[in-house]
């Protein structure tokens, strides 16, 4: 997602409408690529990005937020540089979970679902992330942190808020 950062606005529309074009003539059987490639270049994909691809695409804004809404990989809300997923499914849910999403609430400022407003955090309570046996789980971008209690959370953050 680092390109995303330092692309502007117009060049992030345009970047889309490339994408768009090279796609149109496929209509409906490209709306999964140009969905995959759009995300790419936003890192999420709001209301305005839909509405281009379903024009582009000759498709209805209601199929296409129907797929991102379907899809796990395609998100409606941005992303911060370092996602931070809360393991909320039952055996990390039984082991605590629920303390661990609040203490990382608490500690980053943000409630699940909601991205800081410096692109740096972002927090999703998720459902099973099949680490059962490392219960309650969270992970941040790729690392993996597992047999958590809330406790060990502002020590763990704060390896991502220096870096």
């Amino acid at each position: 997602m680092g390109a995303t950062k330092t692309m502007t606005h117009d060049e992030k529309v345009q970047a889309l409408d490339q994408v768009i074009q090279r796609h149109a003539a496929n209509g409906r059987k490209a709306l999964m690529q140009v969905l995959q490639e759009a995300q790419g270049i936003y890192g999420y994909l709001p209301l305005d990005v839909q509405r281009a691809v379903a024009f582009g695409l000759g498709v209805s804004v209601a199929e296409v937020y129907g797929v991102i809404s379907f899809y796990s990989f395609f998100s409606l809300t941005p992303k911060g540089e370092y996602e931070i997923s809360i393991c909320m499914g039952t055996a990390c849910y039984v082991k605590g979970s629920q303390a661990i999403l609040e203490k990382v609430e608490s500690e980053i400022g943000i409630k699940a679902g909601e991205c800081t407003k410096d692109g740096r955090f972002s927090i999703n309570a998720c459902r099973c992330i099949g680490a059962c046996g490392l219960a309650p789980v969270i992970t941040i971008n790729e690392d993996v942190y597992g047999r958590l209690t809330a406790d060990e959370i502002p020590s763990i953050l704060a390896k991502y808020k220096e870096a």
